[in-house]
């Protein structure tokens, strides 16, 4: 970047985006599921790339696990309940798909599911 570009971009005004937390969420998933989904296409091409994509649903799963079970989480408790149901299927089909004994598909379907109720939420909030 020459200084007259420097100097221009000091005085531009800041492109700060805003983000709720929920927004934050469907953009996370949306990303990992699109990874998925498109990995999954390839079969065994796209291993590595599948591989990839699933450890980063799992890290995804286990985050949201404790974050829900965190004593803060302000969600009502028959919907952190079943949440929290999803997750543990989630880590558990995950490792499922890994051993190549189940398919990718139930994660996906579940990631779009949380992905439509946080558009829900988003629209109301």
């Amino acid at each position: 970047m020459n200084a007259l570009n420097m100097a221009k971009s000091a005085y531009a005004a800041p492109q700060i985006v805003l983000s709720t937390a929920r927004g934050t969420e469907y953009r996370v998933i949306s990303r990992i599921t699109a990874r998925m989904a498109e990995a999954g296409k390839h079969g065994t091409q796209s291993w590595p790339r599948l591989v990839a994509a699933l450890h980063d649903n799992h890290r995804l799963w286990t985050a949201l696990a404790i974050d829900l079970a965190s004593p803060g989480n302000k969600l009502p408790e028959a919907l952190r309940a079943e949440i929290l149901s999803l997750a543990d299927f989630s880590l558990r089909h995950t490792g499922a798909v890994l051993a190549r004994k189940a398919e990718i598909a139930p994660l996906i379907e579940i990631n779009t599911a949380i992905l439509r109720g946080l558009a829900k939420t988003e629209q109301t909030a």
